[in-house]
């Protein structure tokens, strides 16, 4: 199965970090931009890679990714360590789904930015930021100190455009265990 494939990290408290479960959202959230029908696709692959007992449904999937603590509807307990494998999965395999995509965007943001011009001179590339702007603040609580640091656009582009590097990192050989360990990064004992 492919949660026994990613080990459990050695944590001082033995929850996941507060850090990996904003990560693990706003990777879905950047997914959700990439493309229309984001939450059900995950839904879809959950069945395929066959952890649907795990991410049972769309309200299952609701309550994981409101453990983010900037989420609106935030709840206060902690991803168990199987949410956390799963939901890493569906970002690896569905980043891997949509690596065209997400290369083309990059590589537009990239000529865009060499150009000196805005990304709303690559279609593309001005559909997603303006998706993930839209998604972020309509779920994101502008109370929180964390997301009220993107208080711009111009600092959600940069978030966006951040989380798709990421994305594309994990698309790659070994992009899954790559992923799993990134999201660890400083919190392993």
């Amino acid at each position: 199965m492919i949660l026994d494939s990613l080990p459990d990290p050695v944590l001082a408290k033995k929850v996941v970090p507060k850090q990996v479960q904003r990560q693990i959202d706003l990777m879905l959230l950047a997914l959700e931009s990439v493309e229309l029908g984001g939450a059900e696709k995950m839904l879809q692959l959950a069945k395929q890679l066959e952890i649907d007992e795990v991410v049972a449904n769309r309200v299952i999937l609701w309550r994981m990714r409101c453990t983010n603590p900037w989420r609106r509807s935030h709840v206060r307990r902690h991803l168990q360590m199987s949410e956390a494998k799963a939901l890493t999965a569906i970002v690896h395999f569905r980043a891997r789904q949509l690596t065209v995509p997400i290369r083309n965007l990059l590589m537009a943001e990239q000529q865009v930015q060499e150009k000196g011009l805005s990304p709303e001179y690559s279609p593309a590339l001005s559909q997603y930021l303006e998706r993930f702007r839209a998604h972020f603040r309509s779920r994101m609580n502008p109370r929180r100190a964390g997301v009220a640091a993107y208080d711009s656009p111009e600092k959600l582009n940069l978030l966006a455009l951040e989380l798709l590097q990421q994305l594309l990192f994990c698309t790659g050989t070994l992009g899954l265990k790559r992923l799993w360990f990134s999201l660890f990064d400083g919190e392993v004992v």
